[in-house]
């Protein structure tokens, strides 16, 4: 990444961090989806929006949308960066079990430094993925693609692997680590219930365990494949 600069408020880096994650599909950031993100109102968001216009971080179309401009990305990515390398040495060195890491790091990622999140890497060895299979950025900015393929996407009869799962809710965390989806592991899919319904999969091949994904639980659920039923966790 470029040099560090000067440090961004919290909420501009709260918000630069949300409209890089409602975008990733490609689509501009609505205000409303921004807004929900944030759990602001939508006047709170537009006014966020012309200061970080103003300031070279977005570019905004009315009645279109947010976008990032490159240095807003370059901003986005550093953020991320911290955040997912403090989940990851916080679960690694610490001991924080995967449901917990979000929410400590979303505390230490406003105050931490550069230098020490470069220090924490080093000692980490570099990690690609956060505890949650997502990619994380190098120093140099860039970042892996996790895809767009998501549980509900999988075709009945094909085997698929986790890549990575949502970070944002320990609920959800704990109900995916008690049933086993978690990155890495492999799913047989079966098949899906009609209208949105739940998708049949077996937990770890096509002779594992049967369970029923819910429709939005699924759609969280990033996955790569289909896949060889030997294929590697990097599959």
């Amino acid at each position: 990444m470029p040099p560090e600069s000067p440090r961004l408020s919290r909420s501009v880096e709260d918000y630069l961090k949300a409209i890089y994650a409602l975008s990733e599909e490609g689509d501009p950031a609505s205000t409303s989806r921004i807004a929900e993100a944030m759990d602001v109102q939508p006047s709170s968001v537009s006014g966020m929006m012309k200061r970080l216009a103003e300031s070279g971080y977005v570019e905004h179309a009315p009645y279109r949308g947010v976008r990032l401009t490159e240095t807003g990305v370059t901003a986005a990515l550093r953020i991320i960066r911290r955040h997912r390398i403090l989940e990851t040495y916080l679960s690694e060195r610490l001991g924080y079990s995967w449901d917990d890491v979000h929410e400590e790091a979303e505390r230490l990622e406003h105050a931490a430094s550069e230098e020490l999140i470069d220090r924490m890497a080093e000692a980490l060895e570099n990690p690609r993925r956060d505890p949650h299979g997502a990619p994380i950025p190098t120093r140099a900015g860039t970042i892996e693609s996790t895809g767009r393929t998501t549980l509900v996407d999988a075709h009945p009869g094909t085997s698929v692997r986790i890549r990575a799962v949502r970070d944002d809710d320990g609920d959800r965390l704990r109900y995916l680590e008690a049933r086993g989806l978690m990155p890495g592991v492999l799913l047989a899919v079966e098949g899906q219930a009609p209208f949105n319904g739940p998708v049949s999969v077996r937990v770890g091949g096509a002779e594992g365990t049967p369970l029923a994904v819910g429709f939005e639980l699924a759609g969280k659920i990033r996955v790569s494949g289909p896949v060889e039923a030997d294929a590697g966790a990097d599959g």
